[in-house]
């Protein structure tokens, strides 16, 4: 079983399109304010399925509940790959979505069934850590699989088909799971009673003033990240085209060669951050400094990416994408820890989801208005049209560093 829940891992981030979306999107003929709405449509979806895919798990089962992710997933794909029109992204990014939701977590319960069925259930973090660990070495032979396709093809479509093959093969593989790991509790939750437990705890958690300030910072960092993170694909694009030791290659091959170069390099880094993510807490007196920390860190980032822009130095702006994909590596786990301290044990699962939400909803508004304050100052300067990610992203931090400073919340 152990090879099976790694083999799902390192199938799953077989995700071909990741190095590749915004690009693709971008060969469509569409504008970043259409591309922020795109994503913005994916949050919101998988917002308001949050809450039904946990009572469909519940009562058809979580392998059932996986195949229909996985169903889902395909045919998005599939979508995304053929069609040429703008406006058939948004069933094939609600299809992608489908999938993300009925997907996110149902492993890792299922892992812990089984877990649970051998009495081997503190061996969770060590089985847990191995899978992770297999999943991320996923990541990094798709990034050059995915370099691969574009280079060979000189086509971004085709990382949407390639997605295909794997993605079935993991169909086939978890429904050989033993029918054990489904989930055994003899009473079944419908939607209504998820959506009363989860009501009751965000009102619960919203009457706290330190879980509060936890997810609000919660939503409004991961937010940011989320809305920031694609657009290094645009900035590694014009620095390919501008490397002479890759001038003898085609514009596609050059934006392949060095995507892959740079998402291999980051899924390194990011994988090395999260494993090391605990001395990040244990150097300070609390994780709330060490987060207050990881702010001072991202906001000089976004300077960093700011300077780049302005000055025109491309590697600059680049490194400062890297630097912020490393240390949001950091931040999650020792958010999810401060989640886990300030809630009850019983309802921690619950604030997590809640965490997931108010963040998903921060990343529906916030993406489409920067894509259009991509487009609005494109059409002043070319040059300078990526500077409001850097400027918003600095806003926020200076903000939220503000907040913290006179005491707010979390006192």
């Amino acid at each position: 079983m152990l090879f099976r829940f790694c083999l799902y891992g390192f199938l799953k981030n077989q995700l071909y399109i990741e190095p590749f979306l915004v690009l693709a999107f971008l060969d469509r003929g569409v504008s970043f304010t259409f591309i922020g709405l795109l994503i913005g449509f994916r949050e919101l979806c998988v917002n308001l399925l949050e809450i039904p895919s946990g009572a469909v798990a519940d009562n058809f089962g979580r392998r059932g509940a996986m195949a229909f992710a996985f169903v889902a997933y395909v045919l998005s794909f599939l979508v995304f790959g053929l069609t040429r029109q703008p406006l058939w992204l948004f069933p094939a990014m609600f299809l992608f979505s489908i999938g993300e939701t009925f997907r996110s977590g149902t492993h890792k319960a299922i892992i812990f069934s089984w877990l649970e069925h051998h009495g081997r259930s503190a061996d969770k973090t060590q089985i847990y850590g191995y899978t992770r660990s297999w999943s991320k070495i996923g990541s990094l032979v798709s990034v050059f699989i995915a370099g691969g396709l574009v280079f060979w093809q000189g086509d971004y479509a085709v990382v949407f088909l390639a997605c295909i093959p794997p993605y079935l093969l993991n169909i086939i593989n978890f429904l050989t799971y033993p029918p054990y790991v489904e989930v055994s509790r003899p009473n079944r939750r419908g939607i209504r009673e998820v959506a009363a437990e989860l009501g009751d705890t965000l009102r619960s958690s919203w009457q706290d003033s330190s879980l509060r300030s936890v997810l609000l910072e919660s939503m409004t960092y991961e937010g940011i990240y989320k809305v920031a993170k694609d657009y290094i694909q645009p900035l590694l694009k014009i620095l390919a085209l501008s490397l002479p030791i890759i001038m003898f290659l085609e514009d596609r091959q050059q934006t392949a060669v060095l995507v892959a170069v740079v998402y291999g390099a980051l899924y390194l880094l990011s994988s090395f951050a999260s494993r090391h993510a605990h001395l990040v807490a244990e150097r300070f007196r609390s994780p709330k400094h060490a987060t207050r920390f990881l702010w001072i860190l991202t906001c000089l980032c976004f300077v960093l990416l700011a300077t780049g822009i302005i000055s025109g130095v491309t590697t600059v702006a680049v490194a400062a994408f890297i630097g912020l994909a490393v240390f949001q590596n950091f931040w999650r786990p020792v958010l999810v820890g401060r989640c886990a301290s300030l809630s009850r044990s019983d309802a921690t699962a619950t604030v997590l989801s809640i965490d997931s939400q108010v963040r998903a909803l921060f990343t529906a508004v916030f993406a489409p208005f920067v894509g259009w304050m991509v487009d609005l100052t494109s059409m002043v300067n070319s040059d300078l049209r990526f500077l409001p990610v850097a400027l918003i992203g600095m806003s926020v931090c200076v903000l939220m560093l503000f907040f913290e400073r006179h005491n707010l919340y979390e006192r």
